[in-house]
Parts: structure tokens; C-alpha cells; sequence
């Protein structure tokens, strides 16, 4: 076989692998026919569809009904040549994103500049190469349907921020109309209670309310007031949506106020509470309302997940990292790492494998709104568990400096 033989099928063999690869619509504007012909049979055998035109003003006129994926337009035309087709192209909104290939036969760089800068993607010159012709077009069909495609997914992507954002704001406003409803009757409430406690012997004996009840409901009311007034609060933190204010605490004392607003449900559930706190640990950097919420919350979801008479050990200790670990432990019915995996995200429930869910109405939220708490205060947390020997739940908390 003789090389040009051999050539000539190695080009042939080019140009039908990409005949399954090209598909779209291409406008050629020449006003040679011997051109038009060339290239409208060369595109047609490759599957693409074809427009023709032979001067830059039928071009310009035709694309008005139907607009061509990529244009291959000569330099030198009677009329308005291929470098101001281009541009009137180029500045019209709905053709300017047409890719633009020249086609000429002038080999000056100059020319080539002067088409790239009016914004032609490329050039070929004649006479043409077939399988260059085509390389180039695939290239440049392709690089225009991958940029669709980016702006597609940019629109959604705008779109979809935009409805979180609308999304967000009306959460807001709901969290607020909320929280000023609620703030009322729970102040009426701390004022009765206040004329309780005034009015009230000191002695324990013959009240309708124990003293240390009365005091009790007191803290606890003063508590949801502060919960409450959080969410009223304007300067919101920017990235986990909690506004906190730290302060040197004793952690004991936190854990201690959600043990004993938890006891009713301790008692009705015959659970036990064992505290692992070492005497004296160091002072954490906290709001203490919001670390409240996240003992009361990991307590409870304890007790409506596992069967009665279950024993919780919390516990806090310095990790580390130098920050204080605190963890909430029960030897309920436990969990899998598949289970847990999510756990913290919103509105992801706990599923236990046993029908223990019956009792629990919650939406999810309050894991959810432990891990903001606890990343807000810049630590970390997470859940251990072992199907039927139960689970553990770890948070860190920063240590206050010393001085």
C-alpha cells in the first residue's frame, strides 16, 4: 500500500470518528459557491444541520428566525465584510454568545488579531484541512455547550439561594413574632411567682408551694426568659445563627440547674444520673443559658429514646486540646455508626430499633440546635454508640484563661 494510499485512509479513518461526535446547528457564510459547497457536505456527513448565506447582511437577517450553535464566516465578502458581520454580531445581546469561526485565506497575523479581538473564538485558513475544519468545530461546539451548561447550573444555583434566602428571612420573622408572644405571659408567670416567694412564709411548713418549688420554678422561668430574649436579639452570630455571650462559668452549676428542671421527667422515668466532674474544674468561656440548652437537650432526648429506668453518667474533664470534654452517656438502647452519621443535621430524627420512637413528637431540632450552640462557642461535637450497649454524646467547651 502506498503512503499516500495509506494517508489518505488515516485521514478518512479522522474524520468518521468524529462524524458520531458532532451534533448542532452550524451557519456558513461564503459567498464562494464552490466553498459553500465543500463545507455544507463535509458538515452535513458528520450529522450536523446546516444554514447557508452569502453576504454578512442575509447572515445577520437570517439568524434573527433561527439561531445557528457556531458560525463559520469568511473575511472577504461583498457588502459588510466577515470583520463587521462580527461585530454587529457581537453587539447584539442575543448573538453575541454565538461562537464565530473566520474563514481566510489571508495568512497576514495582523488579520488574525484584528478577528479575535472582534471576539471570533478562532480561525481557519483556506484552502481547508477537512479533519481541522471539523477538530475545530467539535472544540468550539463543545466548549459552547459546557458554558450553557455552567450558566444553567449558576442560574439555579442563584435561584436556589434566593428562595433560602426568602426562606431564612420569613424564619426570622417567624422566630420573632414567636418569641415576643411568648414573652409575655412567661414574664407574667416570674411575676407571680415573685409575689409567691414575697408573701410566702420561710418556713417550709404550711405554704401551698415549698420554698425551695417556688424557688425552683424561678430559676427555671428565668432561664426560658433569657431563651426567649435570645431570639429577639439582633446582632445574631454571622455564621452559626447563635447569639452568645460568654462568661467565666462553673460547668457543675450549669448541669446541676438542668438536672433539677429535668427531675419530674428523671423521676416519672425511674432514670438515675451519675456526674463524673472532677472538684474544682477550671472555669469555661460559655453562655450559660445556650450550654444549659445543650445538657437539657442531650438529657432529654436520652430519656424519650430509651425504656425506663436507664442510667445517665455526665461527665467533664480537660481533653487534650486544652478544652474541657463534656460528655453525656446512658446505657440505653444505643445506636450504629450509620445512625449516627447524620444525627446532627436538621430535622434528622434518632431511630432506635425498637418502637421506643412512640413517645417522642419532635421535628429533629434539638440535636441540631446543639451542635450550633457548641460550634458557635468554636468546639466540637459528636456521638458514640453501640447497638444495645448505648450511646455517648461529646462536646468541647473553650477553658477560661488564666490570668
Amino acid at each position: 500500500m502506498s503512503d499516500r494510499l495509506s494517508n489518505l485512509i488515516d485521514k478518512t479513518s479522522g474524520i468518521s470518528n468524529l462524524c458520531h461526535s458532532l451534533e448542532g446547528c452550524v451557519m456558513v457564510v461564503d459567498d464562494n459557491p464552490t466553498n459553500l459547497s465543500v463545507l455544507v457536505n463535509l458538515l452535513r456527513d458528520v450529522g450536523l444541520r446546516v444554514l447557508v448565506a452569502t453576504d454578512g447582511e442575509s447572515a445577520i437577517d437570517q439568524i434573527q428566525y433561527v439561531k445557528p450553535d457556531l458560525i463559520l464566516l469568511d473575511v472577504m465578502m461583498p457588502g459588510i465584510d466577515g470583520f463587521e458581520t462580527c461585530q454587529r454580531l457581537k453587539a447584539n445581546a442575543e448573538t453575541a454568545k454565538i461562537p464565530i469561526i473566520f474563514m481566510t485565506a489571508l495568512s497576514e497575523t495582523v488579520d488574525k488579531v484584528r478577528g479575535l479581538s472582534l471576539g471570533a473564538v478562532d480561525y481557519v485558513t483556506k484552502p481547508f484541512e477537512h479533519e481541522e475544519v471539523l477538530v475545530r468545530i467539535r472544540t468550539h461546539l463543545t466548549i459552547a455547550k459546557q458554558s450553557q451548561t455552567i450558566e444553567l447550573q449558576n442560574f439555579n444555583l442563584q435561584t436556589e439561594i434566593a428562595e433560602r434566602k426568602r426562606a431564612e428571612e420569613a424564619l426570622t420573622i417567624f422566630l420573632h413574632a414567636v418569641s415576643h408572644d411568648l414573652r409575655n405571659p412567661v414574664t407574667g408567670l416570674l411575676m407571680v411567682l415573685d409575689n409567691l416567694a414575697q408573701t410566702a412564709p420561710t418556713s417550709e411548713a404550711n405554704i401551698f408551694l415549698p420554698r425551695s418549688t417556688l424557688d425552683r420554678m424561678r430559676q427555671s422561668g428565668d432561664r426560658q426568659l433569657s431563651l426567649i430574649n435570645s431570639l429577639l436579639e439582633s446582632h445574631v452570630n454571622d455564621v452559626h445563627g447563635i447569639a452568645i455571650h460568654p462568661q467565666p462559668v462553673a460547668i457543675r452549676e450549669v448541669i446541676q440547674a438542668a438536672i433539677e428542671d429535668l427531675q419530674p421527667l428523671l423521676d416519672k422515668e425511674e432514670a438515675e444520673v451519675n456526674l463524673q466532674i472532677p472538684p474544682n474544674p477550671p472555669l469555661v468561656l460559655v453562655d450559660s443559658t445556650h450550654i444549659y440548652r445543650v445538657f437539657e437537650n442531650l438529657m432529654a432526648n436520652a430519656l424519650k429514646h430509651n425504656p425506663p429506668n436507664l442510667i445517665l453518667t455526665i461527665s467533664a474533664e480537660i481533653n487534650s486540646d486544652n478544652m474541657l470534654l463534656c460528655t453525656v452517656a446512658d446505657n440505653g438502647v444505643g445506636m450504629t455508626n450509620e445512625q449516627s452519621e447524620h444525627l446532627f443535621e436538621l430535622y434528622v430524627q434518632g431511630k432506635t430499633p425498637s418502637k421506643l420512637n412512640r413517645r417522642s413528637l419532635s421535628l429533629g431540632l434539638g440535636l441540631y440546635i446543639c451542635r450550633q450552640i457548641i460550634q458557635a462557642h468554636g468546639g466540637e461535637i459528636g456521638v458514640n454508640g453501640e447497638i444495645n450497649v448505648g450511646s455517648r454524646f461529646w462536646f468541647t467547651l473553650p477553658i477560661q484563661p488564666q490570668e
